[in-house]
C-alpha cells in the first residue's frame, strides 16, 4: 500500500486541525503520518514493537490483530459486524466541528449508523484510545480495545486519521465519476462489441435516472444528500504483447485517471491489468476472465477463480472415491496461456495421487484424432476446449472412451450445440447455475436486452457486464458522498450476498410487470422505457421450482448460483458442479455443488 500523500488543501486543513487540538505545526510531517499508518494498518509501534490492546472483557490482542484496520477497515469509514456497529473514525468524522456527514445507509443499522457527536479534541481523543470512553462519556463496545499509546504515538495516529479518506479518489468530481473498461488483444470482435453495447446501454440507463427530474431514489439518504453522479466510460484497448500492457495502462491512466476499471475482457492473461490495479490502488470491478491473476489483492474483484477453480473441483471429483480412479488422465488443451495454466493446475493437484497425467496441446503439434488415438476404457479425458473446437469434436466418435470431462468456463457449452455423440459419456466441470435456474435468474436480464434492443451474443459475458454496472450503482448509492476506492471494495464485501437476495425479488417483480403485453405503452407512452415497480405486490413473485431433494433457496441475478464476499475475499463464486446430460439431452447436476 502506498504511503499516504496530502494535497495542499489537506495539509492546510490538517495543520489547522492540529492547532485546534493543541498539536505543534510539524504534527503532519510525513514521518509522523507513516508512524500512524503502521499503527493503524500493521499494529506496529514506532519502536518496532507490536501494538497491544485490551478489550473490556479482558481479552488481549496484539500486532495485526490489534490494528485498527481489522475493524475500522482501510478506509476508516467503519462497517457493520453482525449487530455491532463499527463507526467511522476518519478526521472528518472524529474532529469536525460541524454536523458529521453520513458514512453509509447500511440497511442493517439504518439511522443508528454514524450518529452525530461533538468533535473530539486532544484530551477526548486520548481518553477514547487509552480508556475506551467516547466523547459523550459512554463506554465503547466491548470489542473495542484500549491501547497504551504514548503522546507521540497518539499524535501520529491522529495525524494519519486526519488525512485518511479526506478527499475523493481520483476520477471523482462533484458531478461525475469516470470509469474505464479494458479490452485485451485477441478478443473476438462480436464479443468485444457485445460487451461495449451492454456496458454503454446499462450506463446510459443509469445516467438517465440521474438526470434532473428523473432521479431514481436508491435510498432516502441518497436522495437528500444529492450524491448520485453521472458516469463516464473510457475504453482502454490494449495492443501487442502482454509485456507491453503495463506501459499502455500507465499512459491511459496518466492522460485520464479513473475511479475504477469496470468489467473488461480478455481471452488470454489478465496479469498486467491485475498488477496495474494493485500498484495504483484502482478497483478492478468484476472483469470477464477465465484465468484471474495471482496473487489475490485487495483491489481486484472477480466472479470466480475460472479454470483454476475447475482444476480443483475436477481433482476432488476424481479422488473422492465415489468411482474408481482412472489409471491415466489425458488433458487435451490449447497451447496458450489459459490452456497451459489449466493443464498445469490439474496436473499439480493430481501429482502423487495414483493417477498418471498426460497433457497434450492441441494445435499444430496434434489434431484431435491423433491425440485421442491411444485412449482406452480405463483412461479419462479432460478437454480444455473453446467453442470453436467443438465442431471438430462432433466429427469424431468417443469409441471406447468412457469418462470424458469438459471445461464449462472455456467451452461456453450450450445443450443444443454440444456434439450429440459425446453426450452419453460427457461430464462438465460447470461453474455456473444449471440451465433451469439460470434461466430464472436471468429472466429480467433477457427482458432488459429486448427493451434496449440488444442482441444476445454471449449470455455469460453480457450478463456479467450488466451485473458489474448494476452492482456498482447500488454500492455507490450506499456510499453517498464518501467516494473512496477502499470504501467501495469494503462496501462490496458487506453488500453482495444481501444485495443479491433483495435484487432477485426486485427483478422478479420487474420481470412480471414488463411481461404484461401493452403495459409499457399504456402507462408510459410509446418509446418511453422508464418503469417504476415499487407498488407491485410481493405475492406476485414466484421463484423457480426447487428440485426434489434440494434445499429451497432464493434465486440470484447472475449466471452463478450464488455470489458472496467476506472480508478480504476476492472471488464471489466459490464452486462448481460436475454436470451431465440426461436422457432428454438436458444438463443436470451429477452431485452437489462442490467448493474445494
Amino acid at each position: 500500500m502506498k504511503t499516504p500523500t496530502l494535497s495542499r488543501r489537506s495539509r492546510c486543513a490538517a495543520l489547522l486541525l492540529g492547532c485546534l487540538l493543541g498539536l505543534p505545526l510539524g504534527a503532519m510531517a510525513a514521518d509522523e503520518v507513516e508512524i500512524g499508518r503502521r499503527i493503524y494498518l500493521e499494529g506496529q509501534l514506532s519502536s518496532g514493537q507490536p501494538l497491544t490492546g485490551r478489550r473490556f472483557d479482558g481479552t488481549v490482542v496484539s500486532g495485526r490483530s490489534a490494528a485498527c484496520v481489522s475493524c475500522h477497515r482501510r478506509s476508516g469509514l467503519g462497517s457493520v459486524e453482525g449487530n455491532v456497529l463499527v463507526p467511522p473514525i476518519t478526521g472528518k468524522f472524529l474532529f469536525a466541528s460541524d454536523q458529521a456527514p453520513l458514512a453509509t445507509m447500511d440497511q442493517r443499522r439504518r439511522k443508528s449508523f454514524n450518529q452525530a457527536h461533538a468533535p473530539y479534541d486532544a484530551p477526548a481523543f486520548a481518553r477514547a484510545v487509552r480508556q475506551g470512553i467516547a466523547i459523550d462519556g459512554r463506554t465503547m463496545q466491548v470489542v473495542m480495545p484500549h491501547y497504551g499509546l504514548d503522546d507521540a504515538e497518539l499524535r501520529a495516529l491522529g495525524a494519519y486519521l486526519r488525512q485518511l479518506s479526506a478527499e475523493w479518489s481520483p476520477g471523482v468530481t462533484e458531478e461525475n465519476i469516470r470509469l474505464a473498461t479494458v479490452i485485451a488483444p485477441g478478443v473476438n470482435a462480436a464479443r468485444r462489441q457485445a460487451l461495449l453495447d451492454t456496458l454503454r446501454s446499462a450506463m446510459a440507463q443509469k445516467n438517465g435516472s440521474t438526470a434532473p427530474g428523473r432521479r431514481h431514489m436508491v435510498s432516502p439518504a441518497e436522495m437528500m444528500s444529492r450524491s448520485e453522479r453521472n458516469w463516464q466510460l473510457d475504453v482502454w484497448e490494449l495492443q501487442g504483447e502482454p509485456a507491453t500492457w503495463a506501459a499502455q495502462l500507465a499512459e491511459h491512466y496518466r492522460r485520464q485517471p479513473v475511479f475504477a476499471l469496470l468489467s473488461g475482457v480478455t481471452e488470454s492473461t489478465w496479469q498486467p491489468v491485475h498488477e496495474f490495479c494493485s500498484r495504483e490502488a484502482v478497483p478492478c470491478w468484476f472483469p470477464s476472465v477465465a484465468l484471474p491473476a495471482a496473487p489475490e489483492n485487495f483491489y481486484n474483484l472477480y466472479f470466480s477463480r475460472g479454470v483454476m477453480l475447475e482444476a480443483d473441483v475436477l481433482a476432488g471429483h476424481l479422488l473422492d472415491g465415489a468411482a474408481p480412479k482412472p489409471q491415466r488422465l489425458i488433458q487435451i488443451h490449447r497451447d496458450n496461456v489459459v490452456g497451459n495454466a489449466a493443464a498445469r493446475a490439474l496436473a499439480t493437484n493430481l501429482a502423487g495421487r495414483g493417477i498418471t497425467v498426460d497433457s497434450r496441446p492441441l494445435g499444430m503439434a496434434g489434431t484431435l484424432p491423433a491425440l485421442l488415438s491411444d485412449i482406452g476404457p480405463t483412461d479419462a479425458v479432460m478437454f480444455w476446449l473453446a467453442p470453436a473446437d467443438l465442431p471438430a469434436l462432433a466429427e469424431l466418435s468417443p469409441g471406447n472412451i468412457r469418462r470424458v470431462y469438459f471445461s464449462g468456463e472455456l467451452g461456453n457449452i450450450q445443450e443444443s450445440s454440444f456434439p450429440p455423440a459425446w453426450k452419453s459419456v460427457a461430464r462438465l466441470v460447470y461453474p455456473y447455475e444449471l440451465p433451469a435456474r439460470r434461466a430464472a435468474n436471468l429472466a429480467y436480464f433477457h427482458t432488459w436486452l429486448k427493451l434496449r434492443r440488444l442482441p444476445l451474443v454471449d449470455e455469460t459475458l453480457q450478463s456479467e457486464a450488466y451485473f458489474a454496472v448494476s452492482f456498482l450503482s447500488d454500492t455507490l448509492a450506499e456510499m453517498l458522498h464518501n467516494v473512496h476506492r477502499d470504501y467501495l471494495l469494503e462496501r462490496a464485501e458487506e453488500m453482495l450476498s444481501k444485495r443479491e437476495g433483495g435484487k432477485a425479488e426486485e427483478e422478479a417483480r420487474m420481470r412480471l410487470y414488463l411481461g404484461r403485453p401493452g403495459d409499457l405503452t399504456r402507462k408510459y407512452g410509446a418509446g418511453n422505457r422508464q418503469v417504476a415497480t415499487r407498488d407491485l405486490p410481493l405475492t406476485d413473485v414466484q421463484g423457480p421450482a426447487t428440485p426434489a431433494g434440494e434445499a429451497p433457496r432464493r434465486a440470484g441475478t447472475t449466471v452463478y448460483p450464488r455470489l458472496s464476499l467476506a472480508q478480504d475475499q476476492r472471488f464471489a463464486s466459490k464452486g462448481a458442479y460436475i454436470a451431465r446430460f440426461d436422457e432428454q439431452g438436458g444438463l443436470v447436476a451429477d452431485g452437489e455443488w462442490s467448493v474445494p
